[in-house]
């Protein structure tokens, strides 16, 4: 792999984030000030990946939660690590910031890499299998518990 940096974004990679990921989901997050982590891949002044955190209300009250993603790694750059880089440095950030946990959700195979599981406590309130909502613990010493709601503007991915 040639000499990738994760760091957060600046405003002046806002417009290269906003054509990787294309959706409109960051700059909805970003909008509503609930862009809580937002690191860019770069690769010789490249934006080649990103990944996003936004906070999340869970029934039980628990605060200091967040929803990780989306990841976006542009094609051409896939199956080189980079997105395992930027979920490694998006937790680092969210331990860094106090964070009592994350959820996702996403294969379990893949995100079990990173310590997310499957817990009972958690459920997904939309059309979203529950097998496929992971969490991560932070700080907490449990897991909270009820329906995780992350930000409308991840009901478009």
């Amino acid at each position: 792999m040639n000499d990738v940096t994760i760091r957060r974004e600046t405003d002046a990679d806002i417009p290269a984030i906003t054509e990787l990921v294309g959706c409109g989901v960051v700059e909805k997050l970003r909008d509503d000030n609930a862009l809580a982590v937002s690191l860019v891949a770069v690769e010789e002044f490249e934006i080649v990946g990103h990944i996003a955190a936004s906070p999340v209300r869970i029934d039980d009250g628990t605060g200091g939660w967040f929803s990780l993603g989306p990841v976006t790694v542009a094609e051409g750059h896939r199956g080189r690590g980079i997105g395992s880089r930027l979920i490694e440095h998006a937790i680092d950030a969210l331990k860094e910031g106090g964070a009592g946990g994350a959820v996702l959700v996403g294969d379990p195979a893949y995100y079990g890499r990173f310590g997310f599981v499957r817990t009972e406590f958690l459920t997904h309130p939309g059309n979203v299998d529950d097998y496929l909502l992971r969490a991560l613990r932070l700080g907490d010493s449990r897991f909270p518990a009820g329906d995780v709601h992350a930000h409308p503007a991840l009901q478009d991915l």
